[in-house]
């Protein structure tokens, strides 16, 4: 019996881990898991060592707020991985975390498999050091990473971009389901995806909510986090004409017109599915000053990242304001321009990605790990 020892520590990560534990079971039926993660592994695993709620602290500012927290779930960890014993350390994006865990499990001579690359091509480059030393394999799921990884002489394996696994997974023909389960009118629907953690949410929302004062004809919909619930989000809710749902995000964005959407994972489920977006972020002014100075990238939004051009507006920190968000959402609501060059981007960006079966790759790959032991 193979053991799988798995850490995800925010929303995407438990995703992404939840279709690969899924594809491992049916490579290995025996396979046994101990993971750090969400609701979606624990459908398949029980309930996590810890969960993302108590992982996922967004800013540099908030990580130091919370810095006693994390420093006793690395000590804990630690622990758990030897009490454990697994045959593969499984490590999904979660960066700061996630590389001390690769660092301890190699000097315990664990194998240590990463899946979902930290950012290292944004900042902190040092960190391909520590990767070459301390993970025995890296998989990349953004298609430049690949090259990347090659400048700086480390071989990695690309198996695809998983979200187009989840993708394949909803199914397009229940989604009637959306309209009749929420009695939302039928109106044309602006999607607002403000994030999964409570600072960004907490950030951005009620700017854009306020949004929907200037475009009557339109229905606005928030994609909640179940998390959160209803009662934190209707805080931010100064009026009735601002509907919410859980659990239904890409019907939501299957129906939507366009969507405010926050930086990260987000912006790019949006794309796939073919909403027209305007992609949002604010953090604290310290760390955003911060990574002002530490991130070298042109773009914030996965999207114009893959595609390496301004395929999606980007509104960035003090950008964000009520009257940008209208100005552009205006845009992508009645510009038929805008709109279909926007969407023909879309259709290229899918192609970058390379197709569906990511997840089976990646299970792959990392089943092969264990078959290889000496």
């Amino acid at each position: 019996m193979a053991r799988y020892y798995i850490i995800a520590g925010e929303a995407s990560g438990d995703m992404h881990a939840a279709n690969l534990m899924r594809e491992i079971m049916v490579k290995d039926r025996h396979a046994c898991f101990r993971f750090w993660g969400g609701d979606r592994m624990a459908e398949l695993g029980g309930k996590p060592v810890r969960h993302i709620n108590e992982l996922a602290f967004m800013g540099f500012m908030e990580v130091a707020a919370n810095l006693p927290t994390i420093l006793r779930n690395i000590r804990f960890c630690k622990r758990d991985i030897i009490s454990f014993s697994p045959d593969v350390l499984i490590l999904v994006d979660y960066p700061g975390f996630n590389l001390r865990m690769a660092e301890f499990a190699h000097q315990q001579s664990f194998k240590v498999a990463y899946y979902i690359s930290p950012q290292v091509w944004a900042w902190k480059q040092s960190r391909v050091a520590k990767i070459k030393r301390f993970v025995d394999k890296m998989l990349v799921i953004l298609p430049f990473e690949k090259e990347f990884y090659a400048k700086h002489g480390l071989e990695v394996e690309f198996p695809g971009h998983p979200l187009l696994d989840e993708l394949d997974r909803d199914n397009p023909e229940e989604e009637h389901v959306f309209y009749e389960i929420n009695k939302l009118p039928q109106k044309p629907i602006v999607a607002l995806l403000p994030g999964s953690r409570k600072q960004e949410i907490s950030r951005m929302l009620a700017k854009m909510v306020a949004v929907a004062d200037y475009f009557p004809d339109y229905q606005f919909v928030v994609a909640g986090v179940p998390a959160f619930g209803t009662s934190y989000y209707n805080q931010f809710f100064k009026k009735n004409n601002i509907s919410l749902v859980y659990n239904q995000t890409y019907s939501l964005l299957r129906h939507a017109r366009a969507a405010l959407v926050a930086s990260g994972t987000a912006t790019l489920e949006t794309a796939l599915l073919g909403a027209p977006q305007v992609v949002c972020y604010k953090a604290n002014r310290v760390s955003y000053f911060i990574a002002r100075k530490l991130v070298k990238i042109k773009y914030i939004s996965l999207v114009n990242l893959i595609m390496d051009k301004p395929l999606v507006r980007e509104l960035i920190q003090d950008g964000f304001s009520g009257q940008t968000l209208v100005g552009e959402l205006d845009s992508i609501l009645h510009d038929d321009t805008i709109r279909n060059t926007m969407l023909e981007g879309y259709a290229e960006l899918k192609i970058r990605l390379g197709g569906t079966g990511a997840s089976a790759r990646a299970a792959q790959c990392i089943t092969d790990m264990i078959d290889s032991r000496p």
